[in-house]
């Protein structure tokens, strides 16, 4: 399958999969306002995300320089709204396309384009303030054109690839805890029964709802990376690695069994 580089005439419209944990580091520039603020120490509050994209062959609408409609996109780990953490995204494209660097400024963070070459995307995610964080950078190789192994271009089936990543925020302080502790977006450490954390402003808890990601059209595509569905793979996996080791050792006892058969004669010569 062919792997080329730009896009032409983008048209503006509003499964691979690694892991990692990214630990995003305190801004310099918030670290005075920060100290001002009461932190949870050794404690950290950790927000799933997946990045990727999913690619729409046109078929017979496909011209040379339009193939693919796709979408490149920053979601939480089961389609959560990120925007109690995220402020805003920034995807830089290809230089080839009109307006390269695209700023979505609320939830989905997404966009999507019409293309027909592959190229990496910069994705840059900054946070809100009482975050107190670095923008975090990631980095994701727009992919069209499916693996051999995967059959022939199909306008039913996209291709998606996708990456897991979890954004780990050290030592929170005690309002970033509250206003988050119940959002479905963000794992928190269970607190004492008896600590008492900072009321959250009510705009705070209005501003938590605003988005119902899980009507996104493509979730139908998306790849689960629930806890419960690794641990199937998990399972799964294991069992494939016990009967091969199985096999391996039938294996080894069919040999040990024929160098002793070949043994044999020269022991009683």
């Amino acid at each position: 399958m062919p792997n080329k580089s730009g896009a032409e005439q983008p048209e503006i419209s509003g499964s691979t999969q690694k892991s990692q944990r990214t630990k995003i580091t305190k801004s310099s520039d918030d670290n005075e306002k920060k100290s001002l603020a009461k932190k949870l120490k050794d404690s950290e509050i950790c927000v799933p995300i997946v990045y990727g994209n999913i690619a729409f062959w046109l078929g017979k609408k496909a011209s040379e320089y339009q193939s693919h409609r796709w979408t490149v996109y920053v979601r939480g780990a089961t389609n959560e709204d990120l925007g109690v953490v995220v402020k805003r995204a920034v995807f830089q494209l290809h230089s080839s396309f009109n307006n390269p660097t695209r700023v979505i400024e609320k939830p989905p963070f997404e966009l999507s384009e019409c293309g027909w070459g592959e190229f990496e995307i910069a994705i840059t995610l900054h946070f809100h303030s009482d975050v107190g964080e670095k923008p975090l950078h990631l980095y994701h190789h727009l992919k069209l054109y499916p693996e051999e192994e995967s059959g022939p271009l199909s306008t039913k089936k996209p291709v998606v690839i996708e990456s897991y990543d979890e954004i780990v925020v050290s030592e929170p302080s005690e309002a970033l805890f509250a206003r988050v502790q119940n959002h479905p977006a963000v794992i928190v450490p269970r607190l004492p029964a008896d600590f008492t954390l900072p009321p959250v402003p009510l705009e705070d808890v209005d501003s938590k709802n605003r988005v119902d990601t899980k009507d996104n059209p493509l979730n139908q595509w998306f790849t689960n990376f629930s806890e419960a569905d690794e641990l199937l793979k998990l399972a799964a996996a294991r069992q494939q690695v016990q009967a091969h080791i199985a096999r391996l050792r039938r294996q080894l006892t069919l040999v040990d069994g024929q160098h002793q058969q070949l043994k044999a004669p020269s022991d009683i010569s």
